[in-house]
């Protein structure tokens, strides 16, 4: 077996012929062998779907929890710089020997007589809930990674269920149908389980999936709500329902610099676990909690990986406008599957320059082929670059100290920005 969780990461890559196999079947006969299903990973467990909104709210649900004492497991994907950011114990990254330990525990039931072949998603996904099983957690907050009745994540009951927003992103496994795309999303709730709905515009088959399941609906806008609109404008106060149906109202909370209906649905979330919900404990966590690559400014630099339209709309309207006479420039790499037209329409309102970026891979979209949609759209492009890093090395001498760079498209960009030092003008 590998050694070491870099050998492990790459041995993965080599178990199945699809990177994307939807299904439960596989990955449930291994959890089985792994007894994974003999006691629950946490006392309470909280799983996150959506299509934008997922990472913050499992982010914001994790700090308050913490914030209130609770010892707390989280599973996201993906990772940024380091695989271990997929696996958090009370906001601290794991270590390399528990996952690595995992990975043999995987690795010891899918071999095992039938062989069962898994995706890399999905062997990482069972060694994340082994590792949480291990560390006697009061909650475990669990993030879908694709759609969500056939997402690996989905063979554990959750506790309490989110579907935080509906849009169309992966269209090639979730089709184009935002009522089907629902349909996906809600697979997540389980009968008499409360199912929290963390949108105002969901479409009407995510809460039909959950009155069909008998499970009770929180809806933003009616079971809780919040008093800021989506730019965050402060204070804000949460009006929502404790478990035992009692209303319940939090004033002057701060901005967690993450949009406010995930917070507000975190909160609604936590309420539903059994968590009494504490002034102070709310307001110390909200203004601490952190998600890199959301809105994440570094100087001149704001870095979020929005990916697909919807994610683009939101953060046109939350983008700052540059000092008086700086430009607004972008620097953008997306892949090949999404919604390229999509995401730059929304930015370009908010957009005076582009810079178009190369990403590698079979899924990487070329940068000259961005930069034809883009002037397709009356944007002006300044230049093309084969990498996100050579995209820096060639926007550093244009940039002037009153101009901002959106640095977006995926995950993919942000990484590779984020682990270097971003120039600065002077």
């Amino acid at each position: 077996m590998p050694k070491s969780l870099t050998e492990w990461l790459q041995h993965l890559e080599t178990l199945h012929p699809a990177e994307i196999d939807l299904g439960l079947e596989r990955v449930s006969r291994v959890a089985e062998r792994m007894g994974l299903f003999e006691n629950p990973i946490a006392k309470q467990v909280v799983v996150v779907a959506g299509t934008n909104g997922k990472g913050s709210t499992l982010a914001i649900a994790d700090a308050v929890a913490r914030g209130h004492g609770l010892r707390v497991g989280t599973y996201s994907s993906p990772h940024l710089l380091r695989y271990n950011e997929r696996v958090k114990i009370d906001g601290q990254e794991i270590k390399d020997q528990p996952l690595v330990e995992g990975f043999e525990r995987v690795e010891q039931a899918r071999l095992q007589a039938p062989e069962i072949s898994l995706t890399y998603f999905e062997a990482g996904t069972l060694c994340a809930l082994w590792c949480l099983a291990q560390e006697n957690l009061d909650l475990a907050v669990l993030e879908i990674g694709l759609g969500g009745r056939l997402d690996a994540v989905n063979i554990i009951d959750a506790d309490v269920a989110v579907v935080t927003t509906i849009a169309q992103d992966h269209a090639s496994f979730l089709g184009t149908d935002i009522s089907q795309i629902g349909l996906e999303k809600a697979g997540i709730f389980r009968p008499l389980r409360p199912a929290i709905l963390g949108s105002q515009s969901l479409p009407s088959s995510v809460a039909d999936t959950a009155i069909a399941l008998a499970a009770p609906v929180y809806r933003l806008g009616l079971a809780f709500n919040h008093s800021a609109d989506s730019k965050g404008n402060l204070p804000w106060c949460w009006h929502g329902l404790t478990s035992e149906g009692d209303t319940i109202s939090l004033d002057a909370l701060p901005d967690p610099g993450l949009p406010i209906d995930n917070a507000a649905t975190a909160l609604q979330a936590l309420a539903m676990t059994g968590l009494a919900l504490m002034q102070k404990a709310t307001q110390n966590a909200l203004a601490q909690v952190q998600l890199p690559g959301r809105m994440q400014w570094l100087g001149q630099w704001c870095l979020d990986v929005g990916h697909n339209p919807h994610a683009a709309a939101y953060l046109a309207y939350r983008l700052p406008s540059p000092p008086e006479g700086g430009r607004q420039w972008a620097l953008i790499g997306m892949l090949n599957d999404k919604d390229a037209d999509g995401v730059i329409a929304a930015l370009a309102p908010r957009i005076t320059d582009w810079v178009c970026v190369t990403l590698d891979g079979e899924r990487g979209r070329k940068a000259d082929e961005l930069a034809k949609r883009i002037t397709a759209q009356g944007g002006c492009v300044h230049c093309c670059a084969d990498s996100p890093e050579a995209g820096v090395e060639a926007l550093a001498p244009l940039l002037a100290p009153n101009d901002r760079v959106l640095v977006t498209g995926s995950f993919f960009t942000v990484a590779a920005l984020l682990a270097r030092p971003l120039p600065q003008a002077q």
